[in-house]
């Protein structure tokens, strides 16, 4: 009965909408709001390029949930406008037989979105920050192809450039702005000069040569020049910054065992110091302040078991969206059969849009913090959505 001819079609229509409406969504995503906003930072083709696929994984638990509700809407909402869900109920076959091939589409796309979020969204999410933003050298290049000149309200000088061949800048103007931010201190003329990268210093390294100088009021001509530029925080990317986002779902518990020994470790430590005083009856020099250090890496470290602990709850409940979303939009669909499909998918997505996400979001902050346990806070929208998606079943299975 769970896959007769009936259920065969029904799938299949959902399969052909899902895919065209996420081909259709992430197109639009991509083209309309990242790519646009990589061009207007400097980004190349050849560096948006390597972007996109990896891109592409981080969107899917959000591109995903969207396009099975809005094939749940156009499949169901089409099947009650040509009266076969009526026709099927006429002959005796229940409604629950009529959503299975949602509930599948759902269950499927939900397992699908947690297989990726256990090691591939995390790997193609760090190798983004990491790896194509954090071609420091490469986009600073980009910049000055684009728009010819380098002004960053974190950078403290402007390099304006005539041209580029290759990695060498032709008719350099180097300013750099003076302490008090008002005007530049050293104006440097050159013909020709050359960006390095010095990650090791946190350095951008101004090659000059043949420069004109005029610094303090005089007036010099230098054969080469180097001239050091502090890089600003934000161009680092996050490489010695720990992300839970960034952890596979391995490394997630390597990180939390590690945690949970440090974080003993130092009750240990922390005990055996107020022994030794209860024994002595005082305190010697540089206890307290050792126990209060003791006490900051403790809070430290419960932050960052409440951090993995809310991503462990977190991945398997934006993935259990899917299904939530699919059985939402079945009895909405049918039920918004007479008018346009459009109105069917908006009515679902809005309380979605107000609702859950926020819910969720708002949710899993307060679990990272550790002020709620993850295991009760994540799930509070999908638990929502559930409930919806029954008392909507309920009253379809009465009419």
């Amino acid at each position: 009965m769970f896959w007769s001819m009936i259920h065969r079609m029904i799938l299949w229509e959902l399969l052909k909408i899902f895919f065209l409406a996420l081909i259709g969504l992430t197109g639009l995503i991509l083209i309309a709001g990242i790519i646009s906003e990589a061009m207007k930072n400097g980004f190349g083709p050849s560096q948006i390029m390597m972007i996109i696929p990896l891109l592409l994984p981080s969107l899917l638990p959000y591109t995903v949930p969207t396009t099975t509700l809005f094939a749940t809407c156009i499949v169901y909402g089409r099947l009650s406008a040509d009266n076969e869900i009526l026709a099927l109920k006429a002959a005796g076959v229940h409604i629950k037989h009529i959503v299975w091939p949602a509930a599948f589409l759902g269950i499927v796309t939900s397992a699908v979105t947690m297989f990726c979020f256990i090691d591939i969204i995390p790997l193609t999410g760090c190798a983004l920050r990491n790896n194509v933003i954090g071609d420091i050298e490469e986009l600073l290049y980009t910049m000055l192809r684009k728009d010819g000149f380098i002004k960053h309200p974190n950078i403290n000088v402007e390099i304006h450039v005539k041209s580029i061949q290759g990695r060498k800048l032709q008719d350099v103007i180097f300013k750099r702005k003076s302490a008090d931010g008002h005007g530049f201190d050293v104006v440097a003329i050159a013909k020709e000069a050359e960006l390095r990268v010095d990650l090791a210093h946190k350095l951008i390294l101004v090659d000059m040569r043949h420069a004109q100088v005029m610094q303090n009021n005089s007036e010099a001509v230098i054969v080469s020049k180097i001239w050091e530029v502090e890089l600003p925080k934000e161009f680092l990317g996050n490489k010695n910054k720990i992300r839970g986002m960034d952890m596979t779902w391995a490394e997630l518990f390597e990180y939390e065992e590690k945690a949970q020994r440090q974080k003993e470790a130092h009750g240990v430590e922390l005990e055996m110091i107020k022994t030794e005083i209860r024994l002595r009856g005082k305190e010697k020099p540089g206890e307290k302040e050792r126990m209060e250090s003791l006490i900051v890496e403790q809070r430290f470290h419960d932050q960052r078991i409440s951090m993995i602990h809310a991503e462990w709850h977190w991945r398997p409940a934006l993935s259990l969206g899917c299904l939530c979303f699919a059985l939402v939009g079945c009895p909405v669909g049918i039920w918004f059969s007479k008018s346009d499909y459009l109105s069917a998918f908006v009515t679902c997505f809005l309380p979605i849009v107000i609702l859950y996400y926020p819910t969720m979001l708002c949710m899993y902050n307060l679990a990272r913090d550790g002020k709620i346990p993850s295991w009760m806070a994540v799930y509070n929208g999908d638990i929502l959505m559930l409930f919806a998606g029954a008392v909507l079943f309920w009253r379809l299975a009465r009419r």
